[in-house]
């Protein structure tokens, strides 16, 4: 996949300089890149925010160890009274229809309790994904924000026109001049 990107972007740059050709710009073209994962490593506020979620995950990883914990104990106990159930049937100290649908009504109740513990467990561990996911992206953007910000005044300062990211392969900025998305639409209307 991390091949398809680069080979994407080097075809999409490709075209752009034959473009920038074709349209006669004479304007020198500086490429420059950086490395976004060093980058947030040496923060020290990226470094507060991966702190505060993984806090924040023990928090969740707690719930669900006690949830679980809870599951586990009632499917013990479910099997242990399955178990009684079985014995006493086995040793004639049911007598009554009355007594054998009791038990079984109390299993299935039991059953039904757990199914129902253990469905809940798979939706809460679905949402706390999903809120960490969340928490992540709102707790990194204002520092992503100010990354692109520097990027763009390090771009600017050194009149470079385009910045890759070498971690994944995306542009980060692009000088304004060379866009020519506009142009691609009056084409096709």
């Amino acid at each position: 996949m991390k091949n398809l990107k680069l080979s994407l972007t080097t075809l999409l740059l490709l075209i752009f300089f034959v473009t920038v050709n074709l349209t006669g710009q004479e304007k020198d073209l500086k490429l420059g890149f950086v490395d976004s994962e060093v980058i947030l490593k040496q923060l020290p506020e990226s470094q507060l925010i991966l702190d505060t979620l993984e806090n924040l995950q023990k928090l969740y990883i707690d719930t669900i160890k006690a949830r679980e914990t809870e599951i586990k104990e009632k499917a013990e106990n479910l099997k242990a009274k399955y178990e009684e159930a079985q014995r006493k049937i086995k040793n004639n100290e049911i007598k009554s229809q009355a007594e054998q649908d009791a038990i079984t009504e109390e299993l299935t109740e039991l059953e039904r309790e757990l199914q129902n513990l253990d469905e809940a467990l798979t939706v809460y561990k679905q949402k706390v994904q999903q809120e960490l996911l969340q928490k992540q992206q709102e707790m990194f953007k204002p520092l992503k924000d100010k990354i692109t910000k520097a990027i763009e005044d390090v771009a600017k300062a050194n009149k470079i026109s385009f910045v890759f990211d070498k971690a994944d392969g995306n542009l980060l900025y692009g000088d304004k001049e060379f866009d020519i998305t506009f142009k691609v639409l009056d084409k096709l209307k």
